[in-house]
């Protein structure tokens, strides 16, 4: 499976990474865990996807819990 680069939008608007400006990222989807923090803190995020944004240049990771409107 490529890995496919290029811009992407948060509501509406372009992303650009935050440490280099640039706009080109690829993306994934991770599952957040909240293991034992989770039973004592009954954290609310805990067992949701997150959509991340990977900076193609410099590797910073943006994270976002509502999908991306495409």
């Amino acid at each position: 499976m490529a890995i496919e680069v290029g811009k992407r939008y948060i509501e509406g608007k372009e992303l650009k990474c935050p440490v280099c400006g640039r706009d080109q990222f690829w993306s994934r989807h991770t599952i957040l865990q909240g293991g034992r923090l989770q039973l004592l803190f009954e954290l609310g995020w805990a067992g949701k996807n997150a959509e991340n944004h990977v900076c193609a240049s410099c590797g910073h990771v943006s994270w976002f819990l509502k999908p991306l409107k495409r």
